[in-house]
């Protein structure tokens, strides 16, 4: 059929002006098996963005084009996704596609509000100073915080960050928990000293090639620095760092600790009960998870003895378990895995003479409740040690529904406040 030149003008009208009229972020939410997944599309006059909020994802490359009815496509081929929708008043509805998922999407203008109501706000009641020290050739910024009053026999607490580069903050999904530690033991009569990760704000810097072991390293120069103006040096860590607290302590540099959701479990374990706590959160059959962490657990044997991720057959695992099991396996060449899988807390617990504060929520689905409590009760047989379940809170000790780590977002809690009442109250009276 022919196109006269009136309609094609009006055509191409129709799609100048659906393009201008979609410029800017949009934002909708993705039902994915009950739970929201925000998303942020970021249209310009010549492409797209994505960003995925709850998953800690910015600036994905997309592709996007207009058709001649005004249909709307954006085509992200990193995840291996399309989005098609079309302008219907003040919203774009259309359909999300990965893979064989399907699901309904609609976009509102404007990206979704966070409010972060603990995130802590000036003026503050205490004095902060910028500080620095320096380890295995990085120099490492951080924020000491100072009660009034505050002289060498303040105590003072080292916090130390979970896994993966973050800032001293352990600034995550618009959370700052650190902060709010730092702001909750400064009113409390609690000093304290937070810093950046190594490598932090340096894009060449390859994270993947350090391991926990450099990073508890990194922790004890920052204990020496504190331990110059300090009589009481103790240390709270979170996830990876509340290992590193309890592996400092079983070295004897720390007068007391906080481990908050630390792993005292063997890395092995920890990743094994990782992947089954993740699949029955995705309601997958309890046959299928034992069918998948059976083969998962041999690979694991297998990296911790030296074989290469390439080396390992997934002739055992399910078929539609497969790409999930590839994808679980992705890092486990990097020195950090490998040296992971060798860790095991649980020899040291024996070792360690100072006060010990564990606390793991029970809704936590990275680092299991009742198996590292259940480990530290055993293990912590040569000190004062408070062993404590937290009702209802995530690994980022947050009031939840599932723990799930897609919920930690867009949670407005950064933490429960019990738990910064008892990590307070128990540095009070050691």
């Amino acid at each position: 059929m022919r196109i006269t030149k009136t309609l094609a003008a009006a055509l191409l009208s129709i799609c100048c002006s659906t393009a201008c009229a979609q410029q800017g972020a949009w934002s909708g939410d993705l039902n994915v098996m009950g739970t929201k997944l925000p998303l942020v599309f970021n249209f310009s006059a010549d492409g797209c963005t994505l960003d995925s909020p709850a998953q800690g994802a910015k600036d994905i490359p997309a592709q996007k084009s207009v058709a001649e009815d005004g249909t709307i496509k954006v085509t992200v081929a990193m995840i291996g996704a399309t989005f098609e929708g079309r302008m219907e008043g003040d919203c774009i509805n259309g359909t999300f596609a990965q893979g064989a998922l399907q699901l309904p999407l609609t976009l509102k203008r404007g990206a979704q509000e966070v409010r972060r109501p603990q995130t802590p706000v000036a003026p503050f009641p205490y004095k902060q100073e910028e500080v620095s020290f320096e380890n295995a050739g990085f120099r490492f910024g951080g924020t000491l915080c100072t009660p009034a009053n505050c002289t060498s026999d303040t105590p003072v607490v080292l916090l130390v960050t979970g896994s993966g580069q973050q800032n001293r903050d352990e600034e995550l999904f618009g959370h700052r928990p650190f902060a709010v530690i730092a702001d909750a033991l400064a009113r409390n009569g609690i000093a304290s000293l937070r810093y950046d990760d190594r490598g932090w704000g340096d894009k060449s810097t390859d994270f993947s090639r350090f391991t926990t072991d450099d990073f508890k390293q990194d922790a004890a120069a920052a204990l020496q620095l504190l331990r110059q103006r300090f009589r009481r040096v103790g240390i709270v860590g979170h996830s990876e760092g509340g290992t590193i607290a309890l592996m400092l302590a079983a070295e004897g540099k720390a007068d007391f600790i906080v481990s908050l959701a630390g792993m005292a479990a063997s890395g092995r374990e920890t990743l094994l009960q990782q992947n089954r706590l993740a699949l029955q959160a995705a309601s997958v059959a309890p046959n299928m998870i034992e069918n998948y962490c059976k083969p998962i657990a041999k690979a694991l044997d297998a990296l911790a003895a030296g074989k290469t991720v390439e080396e390992i057959s997934d002739a055992d695992v399910p078929n539609e378990m497969k790409p999930v099991f590839r994808k679980t396996l992705l890092q486990g060449n990097s020195p950090y895995m490998r040296h992971f899988l060798t860790l095991n807390p649980a020899a040291l617990l024996p070792k360690i003479k100072c006060p010990v504060l564990a606390l793991n929520g029970t809704k936590d689905t990275q680092v299991d409740c009742t198996q590292n409590l259940t480990t530290l009760e055993k293990g912590l047989s040569n000190c004062r040690h408070d062993i404590k379940k937290v009702e209802g809170v995530n690994h980022l000790f947050q009031h939840c529904k599932t723990g799930i780590v897609m919920e930690y977002q867009q949670i407005e809690e950064t933490m429960a406040p019990e738990v910064l009442e008892i990590i307070t109250e128990w540095i009070k009276t050691i």
